[in-house]
This record gives C-alpha cells, sequence and structure tokens, in this order.
C-alpha cells in the first residue's frame, strides 16, 4: 500500500479506518500494477494516469467513487455524479462493503473507462477509453 494513503487511512476514526483498510487492500488486489496515491487530498488509483478509483470521508460515511462507474449498469453503484460519470456508494461501516461487488466493478474499472487525464486538454469534453486498444 501507497505510505501516503496508508498515513490517510491511519487518520480516520477507527470505525472508519476500518472501512478505509479494507477498499485500500481491496482495491491494491483488484488493480494490481496501479498507480496509487493522494491526489486532491484522498486516495486514488490510476491506469496509464487515469483516474480510475478513490475514496473520501464524507458527512454520509466514506465515499468510493469510480469515475466511471455510471457506465457499470451497476445497482450498488446509485450515487450517480450530476456532470460526469462517475458513481458511488457510502459505507458507514466495514460490514457493509461487499467484497464480491467491489471486485466486480474492479474488473469493470480497467474495461469501461472515460478518458479524464486530457479532460482540460480537451475543454471538458469526455471520451471513451479503450483500454484494449
Amino acid at each position: 500500500m501507497d505510505a501516503e494513503i496508508a498515513k490517510f487511512n491511519a487518520a480516520q476514526e477507527p470505525h472508519d479506518r476500518e472501512i478505509c483498510e479494507k477498499l485500500a487492500r481491496e482495491i491494491d488486489r483488484g488493480l494490481a500494477g496501479a498507480e496509487s496515491k493522494i491526489w486532491h487530498r484522498h486516495p486514488v488509483w490510476f491506469l496509464d494516469g487515469n483516474p480510475i478509483v478513490g475514496y473520501s470521508k464524507q458527512k454520509p460515511g466514506i465515499r468510493l467513487m469510480f469515475w466511471s462507474g455510471a457506465d457499470f449498469e451497476e445497482k450498488g453503484l446509485d450515487v450517480r455524479g450530476e456532470k460526469f460519470k462517475d458513481a458511488s456508494v457510502f459505507y458507514g461501516a466495514v460490514e457493509e462493503i461487499d467484497a464480491k461487488a467491489l471486485r466486480r466493478w474492479l474488473k469493470k474499472s480497467k474495461a469501461i473507462q472515460w478518458d479524464y487525464k486530457n479532460i482540460v486538454k480537451r475543454k471538458g469534453k469526455l471520451v471513451r477509453l479503450d483500454p484494449e486498444a
């Protein structure tokens, strides 16, 4: 696990720390080889410089967000972004994390990606990537 992400997790309240640590372990496993770091003050994992998944502490709990999650067609990712293709789920307890669903979402996150890396260059326009190309 990235040292800065471990530090972020350790700084959380005990029940949130459990959630963050479990998410980080599952994401590291599901996105082996991905770059991970603290980005905009939150843990984020990248594939080829493109943000894929991250989590943050918010009032409703720990928010797990997939940048391209709106296209995963998953009921569990029901908090949709208004402007982009992101989708999220909130966790209030570590027991709420469905590891099987999380692994499925991580698999989809490799296959379904929008190009957030170049969004500024494209003046806010998102383009679908073909990770297989």
